[in-house]
């Protein structure tokens, strides 16, 4: 089943076409502004309906900020669009517009071309948005601000570890199990000196702290 994220701030759209579109068979997924729609990302939609004229974080903005690691097509959806404003969402990575009001049918149409396209050229990469960080876990490359974290190989697996772990508390020897196993040599205090290195590096971009210490106890991932 295909799933179609739709962001429009009009609750009757989001309304009309999650109907619709959830009676020609995609699993659909919605929000309300740019900033739910980058955390909704994590469902990895099929295709993206994005409204450019948005409160806070219009259409255009969000798409400069997904695009790098988003592949699925784009279509914005806009009461009216200049020529500049065209050139420049394609310039920015949107694959389509749709003037509002639109023929519901016609979108229909246009939604299942883009996705029939799609799906002969590109295969899906897992990704997690995180306020400033970004995880890829298809390459195994973190971004924080836009800008990959060098890490290596044991940092890398703590961050994939604890982050699809979310909310989860474990201690020093529990993730040493669980990265290496029982019959791996070594300290498990080691992972304290591994989770200071993370942190300096993600505090070289961002002063948010994504993985906590639960005094006594170990770690959690709170991005």
């Amino acid at each position: 089943m295909y799933k179609i994220l739709i962001v429009d701030d009009e609750e009757d759209i989001r309304t009309l076409l999650k109907d619709y579109f959830e009676m020609e068979g995609y699993l659909i997924y919605t929000a309300k502004n740019g900033e739910e729609a980058i955390k909704r990302l994590e469902c990895k939609p099929d295709l993206i309906l994005l409204d450019i004229n948005m409160p806070d974080m219009d259409g255009f903005e969000v798409c400069k900020r997904i695009r790098d690691y988003v592949t699925c097509p784009i279509l914005f959806l806009t009461a009216k669009v200049e020529e500049r404003d065209r050139v420049n969402g394609l310039m920015i990575g949107g694959d389509d517009y749709i003037l509002k009001p639109f023929s519901i049918e016609e979108l229909g149409a246009r939604v299942k071309a883009h996705i029939r396209r799609e799906n002969r050229s590109h295969q899906k990469e897992e990704l997690r948005f995180m306020e400033e960080l970004i995880i890829n876990y298809s390459k195994k490359i973190v971004y924080c601000k836009n800008h990959e974290l060098v890490l290596t190989k044991t940092e890398y697996e703590l961050i994939e570890f604890l982050s699809l772990n979310r909310g989860q508390v474990f201690t020093k020897e529990a993730i040493y199990e669980r990265l290496w196993g029982y019959e791996k040599d070594g300290d498990s205090s080691i992972i304290t000196e591994h989770i200071r290195r993370i942190r300096m590096k993600i505090n070289k971009w961002s002063q948010k702290n994504f993985i906590e210490t639960v005094w006594g106890v170990g770690y959690r991932w709170i991005g």
